[in-house]
């Protein structure tokens, strides 16, 4: 898989990188999707609330679990029980595959597995939160060592193979916002919206700092 930091960087935008950006206006954001790497020992990951589902996506595409926490979802799932909860569907499952929320908005869940331990918080933050108070630790995950080609692939394709630490932070910064043309519901304006700008990558890696920007219309 790849996360949707990377399909930033490639140039490659669909409906799951577009979704991180709905909340922004025109500005500068610092300190934005974080994840950190701890590779001594086990790999450890850390990150803030926009990693959630890609870290999910990851461990269901490399072992088959059982997952057990909350989805929340934009649209009623056919068959599932859930409430409604500020403009979300909230589905709490215990032990259960995902199979039938592919489309969730947000996945808030945790895996205990002799090889992977998810943990993810299970309210999501409010938005604009200053960049000193966003948790770089609302998403966790613990991995056997074998999964580090994925992991590597995945998250951290532009370090050193050998690498034992690693601190990534974001800065986002939107020049403009390109609303779409023929639409009326000031919601769907609000969804469509695209913003320009770029992303300035911000890696620390074993103590030695690097950057890397790349200009955006997401």
């Amino acid at each position: 898989m790849e996360s949707f930091i990377k399909k930033i960087f490639r140039g490659e935008s669909d409906e799951e990188v577009h979704k991180y950006f709905v909340r922004f206006g025109k500005g500068d954001y610092k300190r934005r999707f974080l994840i950190s790497l701890n590779k001594v020992g086990k790999i450890k990951l850390r990150a803030s609330f926009e990693l959630a589902n890609d870290f999910v996506n990851f461990v269901k595409e490399n072992k088959d679990v059982k997952f057990s926490g909350k989805i929340l979802t934009k649209e009623k799932v056919p068959g599932k029980e859930g409430r409604k909860k500020s403009g979300y569907f909230v589905y709490e499952i215990s032990e259960s595959s995902i199979e039938k929320f592919e489309d969730a908005y947000f996945y808030l869940l945790n895996v205990e597995d002799p090889d992977i331990v998810l943990k993810i918080k299970k309210k999501l933050p409010r938005p604009g939160k200053k960049a000193d108070k966003i948790d770089d630790k609302f998403c966790s995950l613990d991995l056997d060592k074998k999964y580090w080609p994925m992991v590597k692939d995945a998250f951290f394709w532009d370090v050193p193979e050998n690498v034992k630490k690693v601190s990534i932070e974001h800065e986002l910064i939107i020049d403009d916002i390109i609303f779409p043309e023929d639409v009326d519901n000031p919601v769907k304006i609000r969804e469509l919206a695209k913003r320009k700008g770029k992303i300035i990558r911000m890696t620390i890696v074993d103590g030695k700092e690097k950057s890397e920007e790349k200009e955006f219309v997401i």
